[in-house]
């Protein structure tokens, strides 16, 4: 299993991609990232798993209005942000 510094380095990584109009990579990129987030929170707090739920509704949003720059703020800054506070215990 991934670490959570690995799945922060990849969405950071699908984030940039979003940000330079690679969408289709990033796509595919951001499929395989929430698999691995799903292994990792898997025996996560209920908090914690309710809001990498709502987390997924607004990414799932974005990309489906297209909008490539607010996925990847949410990748880049709440995502991210969700991870290292699950693994400092937070």
């Amino acid at each position: 299993m991934k670490s959570y510094e690995y799945a922060a380095d990849e969405a950071l990584r699908c984030a940039a991609l979003f940000r330079f109009g690679r969408d289709v990579e990033a796509a595919l990129s951001m499929v395989e990232l929430f698999e691995q987030i799903q292994l990792l929170l898997r025996q996560a707090p209920a908090n914690v798993q309710e809001v990498w739920g709502q987390l997924l509704v607004s990414m799932f949003g974005c990309q489906e209005r297209q909008d490539w720059l607010g996925l990847a703020d949410t990748l880049q800054y709440e995502l991210v942000g969700l991870l290292a506070a699950v693994q400092s215990g937070r």
